[in-house]
């Protein structure tokens, strides 16, 4: 792993809510060392910010574009945003 840290936000849209999406994430998410949060939107989509390794934070964008397997992503919007330094996962 590399000391450079990037961070990506996510927004998953689908059938993405009530399928375990937001405990799978925060799961992976922790045990690749990504910091960040989760959580379900009003609109029935599924928003996350995803900090860390470059390769670990892909891997989590990855993730969410496919969701677990009881999740349907039709889409997966995704973009860079500068680093806050964040620390731990949570779900919101």
């Amino acid at each position: 792993m590399s000391d450079e840290k990037v961070r990506r936000r996510v927004i998953a849209h689908g059938r993405v809510q009530g399928v375990f999406f937001r405990d799978t994430v925060k799961s992976e998410a922790e045990g690749r060392g990504v910091a960040g949060w989760v959580r379900n939107r009003d609109d029935g989509t599924v928003e996350a910010v995803f900090e860390g390794d470059p390769d670990a934070v892909q891997a989590m964008v990855d993730l969410a574009g496919s969701g677990p397997e009881s999740a349907d992503v039709a889409k997966l919007e995704a973009g860079d945003e500068e680093p806050e330094g964040l620390t731990g996962f949570e779900v919101r």
